[in-house]
């Protein structure tokens, strides 16, 4: 049975990872894996995740399951943390996840299961390569609406409005609520005002993404948008991650809010998410979820976090501005401006395939395919020689 297998592709991000471990040069910068790092080449771990895991430690007293959906205290934390205020007002189900991929599947899941077969879901283009390969694994049918547009490194506003206009009532549209992976071009607040004006006038609903809170502009900033949309409609679903703003990544903290336009709705779509977990895993994981909400309903613990948060945003628009000025001085064109205008860790460069491959193997600079690189992944040492490269393969 087993060797009947199709075969896959390997993940090209793991792939890359593998070319980057065996090469042998001293000078190697690694800009294409998504996971912050900080000024010494670190994932760290940070201090209130720390004082939260010691306080776990010393006072709890069972490893026993948590309900299907998870704990209803990290739901609350969750959904303070994204909507704010609205938490107390807005009827809304929710169920913690194996991390933000595990909540992207399980609200794509949640769509299967509201019927239509025919209900397709808009994706911008380009989109978290994981989005794409997920639907098409359930066999949910999808679209590509225009998002970014290369020549300018901001958003085709036109278009995509344009493409979504064509969207069938009952359609979802995928944003992803700040950061955008991979481009980093981000909706402005107008953006999402026409978005959900479009939204409300066909019967689309949103799907929103977000997975770096707090990377963009700041915690309370980075939902403005979504928080306007979710005012305005009657439901959408929302995937979490705790990844990357508490550093979580091995622990796998993920969160699905739906919120819905009444109590009825709210109590079918809880149960829903929690029969979809037991389908899926049974009992989500429970540890990094309780770190989250230790640290969120503590006011010191939460200050500490947002302290430390804050200053790796901070760091990543340091490195932006830096690497734009450099390739500005070596290029004489401002044509790397947009860098400085982008959100959160990545940034697409525009180059070839063959200007990365070049600069992969004839410089030790390593990004993805598609020019994605990781902001966090320099350092001041490193962005004057990954400068150097890039603008030695234009």
């Amino acid at each position: 049975m087993l060797e009947a297998i199709p075969p896959r592709e390997e993940d090209k991000i793991l792939r890359l990872m593998k070319l980057f471990a065996e090469d042998p040069r001293m000078g190697k910068i690694d800009l294409g894996v998504g996971v912050y790092h900080d000024a010494e080449g670190r994932t760290p771990i940070f201090g209130a995740v720390k004082a939260a895991e010691q306080r776990l430690v010393e006072g709890q007293e069972s490893k026993g399951y948590v309900g299907l959906a998870g704990d209803p205290a990290f739901h609350r934390a969750i959904a303070g943390l994204v909507l704010g205020e609205m938490a107390e007002t807005t009827p809304y189900a929710a169920c913690g996840t194996p991390g933000g991929t595990g909540a992207v599947r399980q609200g794509f899941e949640l769509m299967k299961l509201a019927g239509n077969p025919q209900r397709r879901i808009w994706l911008p283009d380009p989109s978290w390569i994981n989005h794409a390969s997920i639907l098409d694994t359930l066999g949910i049918p999808r679209t590509d609406y225009r998002y970014y547009d290369g020549d300018t490194g901001g958003i085709d506003v036109a278009g995509m409005l344009e493409d979504l206009s064509r969207a069938a009532p009952g359609d979802v549209v995928l944003l992803h609520g700040c950061c955008h992976n991979p481009t980093g071009a981000d909706l402005r607040a107008q953006d999402w005002a026409a978005l959900t004006k479009l939204l409300a006038e066909r019967g689309l609903t949103p799907f929103v993404d977000l997975a770096y809170q707090g990377f963009g502009d700041g915690l309370e900033a980075d939902v403005d948008g979504l928080r306007t949309m979710v005012a305005a409609l009657p439901e959408s679903i929302i995937t979490v991650s705790a990844s990357k703003n508490f550093g979580l990544y091995r622990e796998r903290v993920g969160c699905v809010l739906a919120p819905c336009a009444d109590p009825k709705a709210r109590d079918l779509t809880h149960a829903a998410l929690a029969w979809l977990n037991r389908q899926n895993y049974a009992f989500p994981p429970d540890h990094g979820a309780r770190v989250v909400t230790e640290i969120l309903t503590d006011p010191g613990l939460r200050q500490d976090w947002q302290g430390e948060l804050d200053g790796m945003r901070e760091r990543m628009k340091a490195n932006r501005t830096a690497l734009a000025g450099e390739l500005r001085r070596l290029t004489g064109s401002d044509r790397f401006g947009f860098l400085q205008g982008h959100k959160g860790m990545f940034t697409v460069l525009g180059l070839s395939p063959a200007q990365v491959m070049a600069l992969r193997k004839e410089h030790g600079l390593y990004m993805v395919e598609d020019s994605r690189i990781n902001l966090a992944g320099l350092t001041d040492a490193t962005i004057p020689p990954a400068a150097e490269a890039i603008a030695a393969v234009l």
